[in-house]
């Protein structure tokens, strides 16, 4: 595995993280109860406790290579477990965020549907389920993925064929932008 970071500045990166997410890397005892509890551990590659523990030691090449910030649900399971509320989904978005700009993905077709996801809710202020699903199953080369759930989804509303937005998608937008340069939205 090629090195991204040296040890001094994989900790310097796993710093600012946790400060910018307001958790305190030391105080994860590794009880475990965060990966025993997550609802994605059995896709995961390194459990949230060994995510927590590796950037405790500065090993983030390890964490920005891993398939577990590209698959976590951010459902806060593991933070309402853990005795100290170490908010670990903030850390592997921030991980993920990170690993982006270094041009890594370990899992594509979930930077590819967070793609295409983004830029419909950029161009119509919300999500816009028929795009977002054929938009993904033509770009990941899956065409036929879902047709046979159409009709049903059609029949009972769950998606419709005509397009929606917000009157203010501008406003959408900046909000959005906001966030990717990691202001905060007031």
């Amino acid at each position: 595995m090629e090195k991204i970071l040296n040890r001094e500045e994989g900790r310097f990166l796993a710093d600012r993280i946790a400060k910018e997410a307001d958790v305190k890397l030391y105080e994860c005892y590794q009880c475990g109860k965060c990966s025993a509890g997550c609802p994605m551990a059995g896709s995961f590659d390194l459990m949230p406790r060994q995510i927590v523990h590796l950037m405790h030691l500065g090993d983030m090449d390890s964490v920005m290579k891993s398939k577990s910030i590209w698959l976590c649900a951010s459902c806060h399971t593991c933070v309402e477990r853990c005795p100290h509320d170490i908010d670990i989904p903030t850390l592997m978005e921030k991980s993920r965020m990170e690993a982006q700009k270094r041009g890594i993905c370990a899992v594509r077709n979930v930077k590819l549907f967070n793609d295409i996801f983004t830029e419909t809710i950029r161009g119509f202020g919300k999500s816009q389920e028929v795009i977002l699903e054929g938009a993904y199953n033509v770009t990941s080369g899956r065409l036929l993925q879902d047709m046979a759930n159409v009709p049903a989804m059609l029949q009972k509303e769950i998606v419709r064929p005509e397009l929606n937005s917000v009157k203010d998608r501008d406003h959408i937008r900046d909000i959005m932008n906001k966030c990717e340069k990691g202001g905060a939205v007031r």
